[in-house]
Protein backbone atom coordinates (compact mmCIF):
# COMPACT_ATOMS: atom_id res chain seq x y z
CA UNK A 1 0.00 0.00 0.00
CA UNK A 2 1.20 3.51 -1.29
CA UNK A 3 1.99 5.78 2.15
CA UNK A 4 0.23 8.85 3.04
CA UNK A 5 3.81 10.24 3.39
CA UNK A 6 4.78 9.78 -0.12
CA UNK A 7 1.09 11.37 -1.20
CA UNK A 8 1.76 14.70 1.04
CA UNK A 9 5.07 14.98 -0.99
CA UNK A 10 3.74 14.57 -4.03
CA UNK A 11 0.77 17.17 -3.54
CA UNK A 12 3.47 19.45 -1.75
CA UNK A 13 5.43 19.28 -5.23
CA UNK A 14 2.08 20.30 -7.52
CA UNK A 15 1.48 23.25 -5.36
CA UNK A 16 1.30 26.21 -7.68
CA UNK A 17 4.80 28.46 -8.42
CA UNK A 18 5.01 32.12 -9.60
CA UNK A 19 3.93 32.06 -13.48
CA UNK A 20 6.75 31.45 -16.15
CA UNK A 21 7.19 31.45 -19.82
CA UNK A 22 7.50 27.81 -21.14
CA UNK A 23 10.45 29.69 -23.47
CA UNK A 24 12.16 31.27 -20.52
CA UNK A 25 11.81 27.84 -18.33
CA UNK A 26 13.71 26.44 -21.22
CA UNK A 27 16.26 28.99 -22.00
CA UNK A 28 17.37 29.24 -18.06
CA UNK A 29 17.23 25.93 -17.39
CA UNK A 30 21.23 25.89 -17.31
CA UNK A 31 22.47 24.74 -14.09
CA UNK A 32 23.86 20.83 -14.08
CA UNK A 33 21.32 18.29 -11.81
CA UNK A 34 22.71 15.94 -9.40
CA UNK A 35 24.32 12.86 -10.46
CA UNK A 36 21.77 10.11 -10.02
CA UNK A 37 21.40 6.60 -8.07
CA UNK A 38 20.76 3.58 -10.30
CA UNK A 39 17.29 3.83 -7.67
CA UNK A 40 14.25 6.22 -8.99
CA UNK A 41 11.47 7.20 -6.62
CA UNK A 42 8.69 8.36 -8.23
CA UNK A 43 5.31 9.89 -7.59
CA UNK A 44 3.36 7.07 -6.26
CA UNK A 45 6.40 6.60 -3.64
CA UNK A 46 7.40 3.10 -5.75
CA UNK A 47 11.70 3.06 -5.44
CA UNK A 48 12.36 1.65 -9.97
CA UNK A 49 15.58 0.19 -10.58
CA UNK A 50 17.38 0.64 -13.65
CA UNK A 51 17.63 -2.49 -15.39
CA UNK A 52 20.75 -4.09 -16.97
CA UNK A 53 21.47 -2.55 -20.54
CA UNK A 54 22.05 -5.05 -22.90
CA UNK A 55 25.49 -5.77 -24.25
CA UNK A 56 24.67 -3.85 -27.45
CA UNK A 57 23.75 -0.52 -25.83
CA UNK A 58 26.92 -0.86 -23.89
CA UNK A 59 29.20 -1.54 -26.86
CA UNK A 60 27.01 1.41 -28.71
CA UNK A 61 27.53 3.54 -25.96
CA UNK A 62 31.66 3.35 -25.86
CA UNK A 63 31.37 3.81 -29.37
CA UNK A 64 29.75 7.22 -28.97
CA UNK A 65 31.86 8.03 -26.00
CA UNK A 66 34.78 7.31 -28.34
CA UNK A 67 33.82 9.91 -30.56
CA UNK A 68 32.73 12.71 -28.14
CA UNK A 69 36.46 12.23 -26.13
CA UNK A 70 37.62 12.83 -29.48
CA UNK A 71 35.90 15.73 -30.11
CA UNK A 72 33.56 16.87 -27.07
CA UNK A 73 32.17 19.89 -29.33
CA UNK A 74 31.03 18.59 -32.77
CA UNK A 75 26.94 18.64 -32.57
CA UNK A 76 26.23 15.24 -33.72
CA UNK A 77 28.62 13.70 -30.98
CA UNK A 78 26.54 15.34 -28.05
CA UNK A 79 23.49 14.13 -29.27
CA UNK A 80 24.79 11.13 -29.80
CA UNK A 81 26.83 10.36 -26.54
CA UNK A 82 23.26 11.91 -24.77
CA UNK A 83 21.40 9.53 -26.55
CA UNK A 84 23.12 6.14 -25.25
CA UNK A 85 23.61 7.34 -22.30
CA UNK A 86 20.03 7.83 -22.32
CA UNK A 87 19.39 4.44 -23.15
CA UNK A 88 21.41 3.02 -20.48
CA UNK A 89 19.35 4.80 -17.73
CA UNK A 90 21.29 7.59 -17.15
CA UNK A 91 18.46 10.43 -17.55
CA UNK A 92 19.93 12.86 -15.31
CA UNK A 93 23.28 12.39 -16.92
CA UNK A 94 21.68 12.41 -20.58
CA UNK A 95 20.03 15.72 -19.56
CA UNK A 96 23.64 17.29 -18.25
CA UNK A 97 25.12 16.13 -21.52
CA UNK A 98 22.01 18.53 -23.71
CA UNK A 99 22.45 21.43 -21.43
CA UNK A 100 26.05 21.30 -22.18
CA UNK A 101 25.56 21.23 -25.77
CA UNK A 102 23.13 24.17 -25.63
CA UNK A 103 25.68 26.21 -24.22
CA UNK A 104 27.35 25.69 -27.44
CA UNK A 105 24.48 25.27 -29.74
CA UNK A 106 21.82 27.29 -28.40
CA UNK A 107 19.10 27.31 -31.52
CA UNK A 108 19.79 24.01 -31.66
CA UNK A 109 16.49 22.40 -31.53
CA UNK A 110 17.62 18.67 -31.39
CA UNK A 111 19.13 19.21 -27.96
CA UNK A 112 16.18 20.71 -26.66
CA UNK A 113 13.72 17.59 -28.71
CA UNK A 114 15.92 15.32 -27.27
CA UNK A 115 16.34 17.15 -23.36
CA UNK A 116 12.94 17.61 -23.01
CA UNK A 117 12.42 13.21 -23.75
CA UNK A 118 14.73 13.25 -20.97
CA UNK A 119 12.54 15.54 -18.45
CA UNK A 120 9.41 13.28 -19.15
CA UNK A 121 11.03 10.10 -18.27
CA UNK A 122 12.33 11.08 -15.09
CA UNK A 123 8.49 12.88 -14.58
CA UNK A 124 9.48 16.71 -15.17
CA UNK A 125 6.89 17.39 -17.24
CA UNK A 126 7.11 21.43 -17.12
CA UNK A 127 10.82 21.25 -17.78
CA UNK A 128 9.82 19.06 -21.06
CA UNK A 129 6.88 21.29 -22.24
CA UNK A 130 9.12 24.22 -21.91
CA UNK A 131 12.05 22.32 -24.07
CA UNK A 132 9.78 20.97 -26.59
CA UNK A 133 7.72 24.54 -27.09
CA UNK A 134 11.39 26.04 -27.83
CA UNK A 135 12.02 23.50 -30.12
CA UNK A 136 8.76 24.30 -32.17
CA UNK A 137 9.83 27.76 -32.51
CA UNK A 138 13.42 26.67 -33.90
CA UNK A 139 12.23 24.60 -36.39
CA UNK A 140 9.45 27.12 -37.89
CA UNK A 141 10.23 27.18 -41.64
CA UNK A 142 12.88 24.75 -41.58
CA UNK A 143 12.92 21.40 -43.54
CA UNK A 144 12.43 18.39 -41.74
CA UNK A 145 14.73 15.96 -41.74
CA UNK A 146 14.37 11.65 -40.55
CA UNK A 147 16.18 11.10 -37.48
CA UNK A 148 17.88 8.50 -37.12
CA UNK A 149 16.89 5.49 -34.37
CA UNK A 150 18.69 4.48 -31.31
CA UNK A 151 18.38 0.91 -32.33
CA UNK A 152 17.72 0.47 -35.99
CA UNK A 153 14.21 -1.61 -36.99
CA UNK A 154 14.59 -5.18 -39.02
CA UNK A 155 13.94 -3.26 -41.57
CA UNK A 156 16.83 -0.56 -41.01
CA UNK A 157 13.96 1.96 -42.08
CA UNK A 158 13.68 4.86 -39.57
CA UNK A 159 9.88 6.21 -39.32
CA UNK A 160 10.60 9.41 -37.49
CA UNK A 161 11.12 12.71 -37.89
CA UNK A 162 12.49 15.22 -36.07
CA UNK A 163 9.70 17.54 -36.50
CA UNK A 164 7.20 14.67 -35.72
CA UNK A 165 8.87 13.58 -32.77
CA UNK A 166 8.98 17.39 -31.53
CA UNK A 167 4.90 17.89 -31.74
CA UNK A 168 4.95 13.66 -30.68
CA UNK A 169 6.57 14.44 -27.50
CA UNK A 170 4.94 17.80 -27.12
CA UNK A 171 1.76 15.85 -27.32
CA UNK A 172 3.05 13.54 -24.54
CA UNK A 173 3.99 15.99 -22.10
CA UNK A 174 0.69 17.86 -22.21
CA UNK A 175 -1.75 15.09 -21.42
CA UNK A 176 0.96 13.79 -19.11
CA UNK A 177 -0.13 16.98 -17.28
CA UNK A 178 -4.02 16.54 -17.99
CA UNK A 179 -4.17 19.64 -20.26
CA UNK A 180 -5.84 17.69 -23.09
CA UNK A 181 -7.00 20.86 -25.47
CA UNK A 182 -3.12 21.43 -25.87
CA UNK A 183 -1.82 17.89 -26.45
CA UNK A 184 -4.69 17.46 -28.86
CA UNK A 185 -2.87 20.57 -30.87
CA UNK A 186 0.12 18.95 -30.61
CA UNK A 187 -0.83 15.41 -31.86
CA UNK A 188 -2.99 17.06 -34.79
CA UNK A 189 0.69 18.98 -35.83
CA UNK A 190 2.60 15.42 -35.92
CA UNK A 191 0.20 13.66 -37.71
CA UNK A 192 -0.04 16.75 -40.31
CA UNK A 193 4.02 16.12 -40.45
CA UNK A 194 3.81 11.93 -40.22
CA UNK A 195 5.04 10.73 -43.51
CA UNK A 196 4.14 6.58 -43.13
CA UNK A 197 1.70 4.81 -41.25
CA UNK A 198 3.57 4.45 -38.34
CA UNK A 199 3.53 8.32 -37.97
CA UNK A 200 -0.01 8.03 -38.80
CA UNK A 201 -1.03 5.03 -36.00
CA UNK A 202 1.04 6.42 -33.17
CA UNK A 203 -1.01 9.63 -33.71
CA UNK A 204 -4.61 8.79 -34.32
CA UNK A 205 -4.19 6.51 -31.06
CA UNK A 206 -3.47 9.94 -28.86
CA UNK A 207 -6.10 11.98 -30.84
CA UNK A 208 -8.68 9.48 -30.39
CA UNK A 209 -8.01 8.89 -26.38
CA UNK A 210 -7.74 12.72 -25.92
CA UNK A 211 -11.20 13.96 -27.44
CA UNK A 212 -12.75 10.31 -25.51
CA UNK A 213 -11.70 11.75 -22.56
CA UNK A 214 -12.68 15.02 -23.10
CA UNK A 215 -16.23 13.08 -23.71
CA UNK A 216 -16.18 14.42 -27.58
CA UNK A 217 -16.93 10.52 -29.04
CA UNK A 218 -18.32 11.95 -32.16
CA UNK A 219 -15.03 13.30 -32.86
CA UNK A 220 -12.96 11.13 -31.60
CA UNK A 221 -14.36 8.40 -34.09
CA UNK A 222 -13.50 10.96 -36.54
CA UNK A 223 -10.01 10.91 -35.60
CA UNK A 224 -9.58 7.24 -37.01
CA UNK A 225 -10.61 7.87 -40.71
CA UNK A 226 -6.98 7.44 -41.94
CA UNK A 227 -6.33 3.88 -40.25
CA UNK A 228 -6.85 1.02 -42.66
CA UNK A 229 -6.56 -2.50 -42.58
CA UNK A 230 -4.14 -2.43 -44.74
CA UNK A 231 -1.67 0.11 -43.47
CA UNK A 232 2.07 -0.85 -43.86
CA UNK A 233 3.68 -0.66 -39.94
CA UNK A 234 7.02 -1.38 -39.53
CA UNK A 235 7.06 -0.92 -35.42
CA UNK A 236 4.26 0.38 -34.16
CA UNK A 237 1.74 -2.34 -34.27
CA UNK A 238 0.27 -1.85 -30.59
CA UNK A 239 -1.05 1.38 -31.47
CA UNK A 240 -2.04 0.30 -35.02
CA UNK A 241 -4.12 -2.55 -32.99
CA UNK A 242 -5.16 -0.09 -30.57
CA UNK A 243 -6.62 1.99 -33.24
CA UNK A 244 -8.28 -0.59 -34.87
CA UNK A 245 -9.85 -1.94 -31.33
CA UNK A 246 -11.31 1.86 -31.38
CA UNK A 247 -12.34 1.26 -34.75
CA UNK A 248 -14.43 -1.93 -34.42
CA UNK A 249 -11.80 -3.70 -36.93
CA UNK A 250 -10.91 -5.97 -33.99
CA UNK A 251 -11.83 -7.52 -30.69
CA UNK A 252 -10.38 -6.88 -27.54
CA UNK A 253 -9.54 -10.60 -27.05
CA UNK A 254 -6.71 -10.31 -29.93
CA UNK A 255 -4.72 -7.54 -28.54
CA UNK A 256 -1.55 -7.97 -27.86
CA UNK A 257 -0.51 -7.35 -23.85
CA UNK A 258 3.33 -8.82 -23.61
CA UNK A 259 3.74 -8.29 -19.84
CA UNK A 260 6.75 -5.52 -18.86
CA UNK A 261 7.68 -4.51 -22.32
CA UNK A 262 6.32 -0.97 -24.11
CA UNK A 263 4.72 -2.39 -26.37
CA UNK A 264 2.64 -4.44 -23.78
CA UNK A 265 2.17 -1.34 -21.85
CA UNK A 266 1.03 0.69 -24.49
CA UNK A 267 -1.85 -2.00 -25.40
CA UNK A 268 -2.88 -2.36 -21.19
CA UNK A 269 -2.88 1.99 -20.68
CA UNK A 270 -5.22 2.16 -24.33
CA UNK A 271 -7.51 -0.43 -22.57
CA UNK A 272 -7.25 0.82 -19.02
CA UNK A 273 -8.19 4.06 -20.63
CA UNK A 274 -10.85 2.68 -22.83
CA UNK A 275 -12.29 1.00 -19.56
CA UNK A 276 -12.09 4.85 -17.65
CA UNK A 277 -14.03 6.65 -20.39
CA UNK A 278 -16.25 4.22 -20.48
CA UNK A 279 -17.24 4.54 -16.85
CA UNK A 280 -15.75 1.64 -15.69
CA UNK A 281 -13.35 3.17 -13.13
CA UNK A 282 -13.01 -0.07 -11.26
CA UNK A 283 -11.59 -2.24 -14.01
CA UNK A 284 -9.60 1.01 -15.29
CA UNK A 285 -8.03 1.23 -11.80
CA UNK A 286 -7.27 -2.22 -12.21
CA UNK A 287 -5.56 -1.85 -15.45
CA UNK A 288 -3.61 0.51 -14.36
CA UNK A 289 -2.00 -1.22 -10.94
CA UNK A 290 -1.31 -4.15 -13.50
CA UNK A 291 1.01 -1.71 -15.77
CA UNK A 292 2.13 -0.08 -12.58
CA UNK A 293 3.27 -3.59 -10.98
CA UNK A 294 5.68 -3.90 -14.05
CA UNK A 295 9.16 -2.71 -14.40
CA UNK A 296 9.10 -0.83 -17.96
CA UNK A 297 8.76 2.63 -15.98
CA UNK A 298 10.49 4.84 -18.65
CA UNK A 299 7.37 3.22 -21.53
CA UNK A 300 5.08 5.99 -22.25
CA UNK A 301 2.40 3.64 -21.14
CA UNK A 302 3.66 3.37 -17.89
CA UNK A 303 3.70 7.08 -17.32
CA UNK A 304 0.44 7.85 -18.38
CA UNK A 305 -0.60 5.37 -16.28
CA UNK A 306 1.08 6.64 -13.17
CA UNK A 307 0.06 10.38 -14.00
CA UNK A 308 -3.50 9.02 -14.27
CA UNK A 309 -3.52 7.00 -11.13
CA UNK A 310 -2.18 9.85 -9.28
CA UNK A 311 -5.12 11.91 -10.71
CA UNK A 312 -7.97 9.56 -10.16
CA UNK A 313 -6.87 6.98 -7.78
CA UNK A 314 -3.94 7.50 -5.77
CA UNK A 315 -5.96 9.06 -3.05
CA UNK A 316 -8.35 6.87 -2.73
CA UNK A 317 -5.78 4.48 -2.35
CA UNK A 318 -3.93 5.83 0.31
CA UNK A 319 -7.31 6.31 2.43
CA UNK A 320 -8.28 2.32 2.24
Amino acid sequence: MFSLIAFISVSCQNEKKPAATTESIAEEKTEKIPTPSKIFTFPLGKKLTVATPSKKMEELYEKAKQDFDKNSKDLENIIWIGRRTAYLGKYDEAINIYTDGLKLFPNEPRLYRHRGHRYISIRKFDEAIADFEKATQLIKGKENQIEQDGLPNELNIPISTLHGNIWYHLGLAYYLKHDFEKAFSAYQNCRNVGSNDDNIVSSTHWLFMIQSRLGNHELAQEQLKPIRDSMKIIENQSYFQLCKFYKKMIPMKDMMQADGTPAGDAVKYGLANWHFYNGDGEQAKLDLEKILAGKSWSSFGYVAAEADYLKHFFQEKVSE
